[in-house]
């Protein structure tokens, strides 16, 4: 789970972490009384949606002006021109895609006297099961570019969770830094926080970028996106409330209401399967065929009737869909029970896409004949490879 950057600096803040002064605002009205209660004279007005980029976004309507999602204010009335170009308008990023993200809240944050931009965040290291920092001194909007180009520059220092944190990493990450004087001391601690809060909070991500040096010498985290283990959610209520549904794609929303595990693709192959190594396996598959996945749906080991046609509704209703593919192999999951989903979900929808069903495991025959009495047009498959032979030809075909 994601949230905006308002909310991360606030949760940094109950740790200790130097942030700047600042207030969300959904009304240009909001966003002047908070400008009015910050010291200024220079003010940021920041567009608060879940995407990388701002400060180079574009606008998609004409009114809003052409200076990004990240502006500087020297004026309340600046504040409030800001506030006004960019409620309500469409915003493009290079993480958004050409549809853009509609910016419905800002943040309105104090100006800082920038010396330097640093880069720094935090992560779970899948390789070393440990949670790493990558530190870099080209901070700023370009990481990407400094990544690729100049790797040289980013440094990794991983965090045994056995010991947990000691002083030296903070120096280790200090010096990658090249940070002097008190400055170090600073970083120890502020990497002290930062790890704290990362495992407190159960955090995958922790982003600061930039990281700043003002020109008095104080670190401070002009920028902070956090993304939250959803599966550690429950132990975070005040976590979860702070979600942003608006943000996310519908049917992903739709589908965390009953537990189902689906991101929406750029294909044209609607795919339903249990087990996520399986799903995987089924999106391989469709491209070696010659087209593209339309989403990865996993469904669990033990789903329900209901919840089978609850997936089927989800996918259909992604217009881009021109072919479904159902690759189940029942194990804890009945066959049977499958075949009762997609036919209950079939005949309430009139599904009109090819539809090619391959079952196997437990109560497969009985899952079979229930496709095969149910009247509907679906199509058996014996095997993945004949599966993914057969719905790639359909959509082929109806083109």
């Amino acid at each position: 789970m994601n949230v905006h950057e308002y909310q991360a600096k606030e949760l940094l803040r109950h740790y200790g972490v130097p942030v700047a002064q600042g207030a969300p605002a959904f009304t240009p009205q909001e966003a002047v009384a908070a400008a009015e209660k910050l010291p200024g004279p220079v003010w940021v007005v920041k567009a608060q949606i879940h995407a990388g980029g701002r400060g180079k976004g574009k606008f998609k309507e004409a009114d809003a002006g052409d200076k990004g999602g990240v502006r500087l204010a020297r004026s309340i009335d600046e504040v409030k021109t800001s506030a006004e170009q960019m409620l309500g308008k469409t915003l493009v990023t290079a993480q958004t895609g050409p549809g853009g993200r509609t910016v419905k809240r800002l943040f309105i944050e104090d100006g800082c006297d920038i010396a330097r931009e640093l880069y720094l965040s935090a992560l779970v290291d899948r390789a070393t099961s440990r949670i790493s920092f990558i530190a870099s001194t080209e901070g700023g909007m370009d990481i990407e570019k400094v990544a690729h180009d100049t790797p040289d520059k980013i440094i990794t220092l991983s965090i045994d969770p056995a010991s947990g944190y000691s002083a030296f990493h903070g120096r280790k990450v200090a010096t990658a830094l090249k940070l002097t004087g008190d400055q170090i001391d600073q970083c120890v601690k502020l990497i002290g926080q930062l790890y704290a809060a990362f495992v407190a909070q159960d955090m995958s991500l922790l982003e600061i970028n930039p990281l700043v040096v003002t020109k008095a010498g104080k670190l401070t985290c002009l920028d902070a996106k956090i993304n939250f283990e959803d599966n550690a959610l429950f132990r975070h209520k005040d976590v979860a409330v702070l979600r942003d549904v608006e943000e996310e794609d519908p049917a992903e929303v739709e589908a965390s209401k009953y537990d189902l595990n689906y991101v929406k693709l750029d294909g044209q192959i609607g795919c339903m399967v249990n087990g996520a190594g399986l799903a995987m396996a089924t999106m391989d598959i469709i491209k070696l065929y010659g087209m593209e996945p339309a989403n990865f749906l996993d469904v669990g080991g033990g789903a329900s009737k209901e919840k089978v046609a609850a997936a089927f509704k989800i996918i259909l209703s992604d217009r881009s869909v021109q072919g479904i593919l159902v690759n189940i192999f029942g194990g804890i999951m009945r066959c049977d029970i499958i075949a009762e989903g997609v036919v209950a979900a079939a005949k309430e929808m009139a599904i009109k896409v090819p539809l090619v069903v391959r079952l196997e495991g437990t109560n497969v025959d009985l899952g079979k004949q229930i496709l095969a009495q149910s009247g509907l047009k679906i199509i058996p498959a014996d095997n993945l490879a004949d599966a993914a032979k057969k719905i790639t030809d359909e959509v082929r075909q109806t083109r």
